[in-house]
């Protein structure tokens, strides 16, 4: 018995909308409502039907693709970056887009246009931005539609959605102010990413030191290579020219374990004979830790479908419409954990 494929009609008649209804949703020539669009979505999925993308393509001159540049960074693709990118191909496909990841870094006009290959994606989702970020002018110059998940050190009008740095190492000094710490230590990513203007990893490192020089406290920082043995050395370094430090904030959650392995070595306990702070770093990581680690968790998910969305906004708008751009900060959320307490009467 030869089964049939299921046809578009089959989709409309089970979402109960017009057959010119999916049509539209699929090809992007006509805007559709949010609801009905996941409507016909849900059909499809129910069903089992495949859109033939080339068909799409040439009768909106669009591929709904989209290209996420996510160029891997020397500490490797972990659950926290993840949870980024899949919020952002959940977004994409709820909205009928396919996410392409393009892992690699664009480095010349002529990769761009390689990658680009002739209008075979529809816009670009930037990420791992650099303060001063080549790839902003590259795409710029292509004018090919994107918008960014992190910033550059002056956006302009260029549309983001970012973590909010400032508001995220101002609360975990407050944190560890509260349990009354008065001597902090912070531990970031690798040198080579302060050296590149890596985003996060300048904007941490200024924060922190505005906000502990707000609280008055004293305070001590250094870059760290993203590996355990790496973080057991920071510390051990740390430690030798601050005797006083009683907490420590981490943005780095590769190094965390090699701070965790330092402090059993000289037989400190967390927390109470040490504190620990992590930042940027998904509860689904830290609750591996033993004890559970607290943490300053990102909105991953929500920022990674923010992305998608302020990029969407640009592509679907009519082109006669002009766009104010999207430029949103949203700060960590404090998960109190088992590895911050009280300082120790030393």
């Amino acid at each position: 018995m030869v089964t049939v494929p299921p046809r578009m009609i089959d989709v409309a008649k089970r979402a109960d909308v017009a057959l010119s209804t999916v049509s539209y949703a699929l090809n992007g020539t006509r805007p559709v409502s949010a609801s009905t669009r996941r409507r016909i979505m849900r059909a499809m999925e129910e069903l089992g039907y495949r859109p033939n993308a080339l068909a799409r393509g040439l009768a909106s001159k669009r591929t709904r693709i989209l290209a996420l540049l996510f160029p891997t960074p020397e500490r490797g693709l972990g659950v926290t970056e993840m949870e980024f990118v899949t919020g952002a191909a959940d977004a994409a496909r709820e909205h009928g887009y396919h996410l392409m990841l393009a892992p690699s870094e664009l480095r010349d006009i002529h990769e761009l246009e390689h990658l680009t290959g002739q209008g075979l994606i529809d816009g670009a989702l930037v990420m791992e931005v650099r303060l001063d970020d080549e790839r902003v002018d590259l795409l710029g110059q292509a004018g090919l539609p994107f918008s960014m998940i992190g910033r550059t050190s002056d956006p302009g009008t260029i549309s983001y959605a970012d973590i909010d740095f400032e508001q995220t190492t101002r609360d975990a000094i407050a944190h560890l102010m509260e349990l009354g710490h008065r001597c902090v230590g912070f531990l970031n990513h690798s040198p080579s990413a302060l050296s590149v203007g890596y985003g996060p990893t300048v904007r941490a490192a200024e924060g922190f030191r505005r906000a502990a020089s707000d609280a008055g406290i004293a305070h001590i920082e250094r870059p760290c290579g993203d590996n355990a043995a790496a973080g057991k050395a920071a510390f051990h370094e740390l430690r030798a020219s601050s005797p006083e430090l009683t907490a420590l904030v981490v943005m780095n959650e590769r190094a965390v374990i090699g701070v965790m392995n330092a402090l059993d070595e000289i037989s400190w306990r967390v927390p109470d004979d040490f504190s620990i702070v992590s930042i940027v770093s998904s509860t689904r990581v830290t609750e591996m830790m033993r004890p559970q680690l607290t943490t300053l968790e990102p909105p991953s998910t929500e920022l990674g479908r923010l992305g998608v969305q302020i990029l969407l906004d640009q592509l679907e708008r009519p082109h006669d419409e002009p766009l104010p751009p999207t430029q949103k900060l949203l700060p960590c959320r404090l998960v109190v954990g088992a590895s911050s307490g009280p300082p120790p009467a030393r």
